[in-house]
């Protein structure tokens, strides 16, 4: 194998193990591409040439070990003629690809109508940027492979089709003033990502709000705090400090959370007041 066949073979991402539902996936996409090459009379040599990649990544691919990459599946739609049946396996690959954890976070967003959220070391995800969510995970210690980080930014990215969604749910976000000035990336990645928040507070069902330094009174000193809530009544929410940070769903227990996130509302800086305060750290930065 040349040295840009070891290149092409990147195209596509590890199974995880652990993951039984992706690979579950993954091994079905691969079971069809394999009944496709064959019905096609092609060897694993002909459809890897065919579409400019490594044998070892088809095989790979069609033994459920690697994901595919939505071109991989496009190039193979065209090489096996298969009229789009293949390139339509991309949406089910689409879940695979991102970490089991991230799927499930993102399943729960999907379905909530109202999300509140207080940050206190970073930005949510729900707001950051490429460039600002690839710094954070490239400051991950022990660190990331690239293969992780892409995964782990692609699968954050796609959470924020939240804001796409009719009707739009009510999204609202307490963020540390800490989280406004650490130069995450850089001086250019955090201007942008400033840039980006002003976009996401104009935003009709997106509150912002910053919590400043300064503030004397303070209830969110236990840490981050997420509630989401669904259209059924029933809700699930997380804090650091409480419930040893599991997640909780108990009527008695989201009430300790509403209550302090509440509070730490009342105390920090008004929408209004946010969007000021954030054009000033963009204006200082």
């Amino acid at each position: 194998m040349s040295e840009g066949d070891e290149d092409r073979d990147e195209s596509g991402w590890d199974v995880d193990p652990d993951d039984e539902q992706g690979a579950a996936v993954v091994a079905a996409v691969g079971r069809q591409l394999k009944v496709w090459r064959e019905a096609a009379g092609m060897r694993v040599a002909d459809l890897a040439r065919a579409m400019g990649y490594g044998e070892d990544l088809v095989r790979k691919v069609e033994g459920g070990t690697r994901i595919p990459r939505p071109e991989y599946l496009d190039k193979a739609d065209r090489a096996l003629k298969a009229g789009g049946r293949i390139a339509a396996m991309k949406q089910d690959v689409e879940t695979a690809r991102y970490p089991k954890p991230v799927r499930d976070l993102a399943k729960l967003e999907a379905k909530a109508v109202e999300l509140l959220a207080y940050g206190n070391h970073n930005l949510h995800g729900l707001l950051q940027t490429k460039e600002y969510a690839t710094a954070l995970f490239q400051m991950a210690q022990p660190a990331h492979t690239p293969e992780q980080i892409e995964r782990g930014v692609a699968g954050r990215l796609s959470r924020q089709s939240i804001y796409r969604r009719s009707p739009a749910p009510t999204l609202s976000f307490v963020q540390e003033e800490v989280t406004l000035r650490r130069r995450i990336g850089g001086t250019m990645v955090v201007r942008r990502q400033l840039e980006h928040l002003l976009e996401v507070a104009t935003l009709r069902n997106v509150t912002l709000q910053v919590m400043p330094t300064h503030c004397e009174e303070h209830a969110g000193m236990d840490g981050l705090i997420q509630v989401l809530k669904f259209g059924d009544g029933t809700a699930v929410g997380r804090a650091e400090g409480s419930f040893h940070g599991r997640a909780v769903s108990e009527p008695r227990q989201l009430q300790v959370l509403e209550l302090r996130y509440g509070i730490i509302r009342a105390q920090a800086l008004t929408p209004r007041e946010s969007l000021a305060f954030i054009e000033q750290v963009l204006g200082e930065t």
